[in-house]
């Protein structure tokens, strides 16, 4: 006997929930992919590269290998469950920011989110939770930051994409000198970085967090690390000793491990590369089409 009037209705409205977004936005189409393997599951795509996953019914789930990463970052700035004050620097569906929410409640937190149109369109299709605490504002990633308190910040996570590229004023001593005066001491700076043979981007931006910071650490798969492949690699930085063993315990257990450099390592594999100021910055480079294919 077939469905009922009532039943198939209800099964349309849950197919029609379930269909792929599109939608024009600042930085190009927008486009919000369901997960057929979790239930309220999107990626988010612009012009065709992913940016971000979010699992609506579990935030503290993360997808993508660099926002793994990231997320040990969050698990290891201050003790489980405890409050933090977060900025992030880049929005996309905000799934670092829900991670944050999730998994140490009563956080705030500021994202800064340059395309308007995007904020929209994830507010809208994927809502924050009621006591998320973030508050977003539409504005460029330095520029927003420039508004943030001294010291005000326990995590500065920075994950800016323009047209897959971090844009070149994002990548300085200059904008690092502005991170800085946003963390209180012995808070953490975390940097989604994108970069491929002969890693000159990676490198440079090595030297330029160590001309600011103490204590650095890397982490990516050894094959990024090695200029086998474009990919992305995680840069951490502080003032104070950082949590390496567990970073390197974490790491290594992903689904596709990562390898974390730090110490003279670390600076050996920048290569004598310089610092990036902003009167030489220029932005990261671009992905090959083949990384989306």
């Amino acid at each position: 006997m077939g469905k009922s009037r009532k039943a198939r209705r209800a099964q349309a409205a849950i197919e029609a929930v379930t269909e792929a977004v599109a939608e024009a936005v600042d930085g190009g189409l927008a486009q919000l992919i369901p997960d057929r393997d979790r239930a309220r599951a999107w990626t988010l795509l612009i012009d065709g590269a992913p940016q971000s996953h979010v699992d609506l019914d579990d935030p503290a789930y993360l997808s993508f290998e660099y926002q793994r990463r990231l997320g040990h970052v969050v698990d290891l700035a201050a003790p489980p469950g405890k409050p933090l004050q977060a900025v992030h620097l880049g929005g996309g569906a905000l799934t670092l920011a829900r991670y944050v929410a999730a998994t140490r409640p009563r956080s705030t937190q500021q994202v800064v989110e340059r395309d308007a149109p995007l904020v929209q369109l994830v507010r809208r299709e994927l809502p924050l939770a009621s006591n998320a605490r973030i508050r977003v504002r539409s504005t460029d990633a330095r520029e927003g930051l420039g508004k943030v308190p001294d010291g005000w910040a326990d995590l500065v996570v920075a994950d800016v994409f323009s047209g897959a590229r971090t844009p070149a004023h994002l990548t300085s001593t200059e904008f690092l000198d502005e991170v800085r005066r946003a963390l209180r001491p012995g808070g953490l700076y975390a940097a989604n970085l994108a970069d491929g043979p002969p890693l000159a981007h990676l490198r440079g931006q090595i030297a330029t967090a160590a001309a600011r910071f103490a204590e650095l650490a890397l982490v990516a798969d050894p094959a990024v690390l090695r200029g086998k492949r474009f990919g992305n690699a995680v840069l951490v930085a502080s003032d104070h000793p950082l949590p390496l063993a567990e970073l390197t315990r974490r790491a290594a257990s992903d689904p596709h491990p990562g390898r974390v450099e730090h110490g003279r390592t670390l600076t050996d594999f920048t290569g004598g590369a310089a610092p990036v100021t902003d009167a030489a910055a220029v932005a990261s480079p671009a992905p090959p089409a083949s990384v989306f294919r």
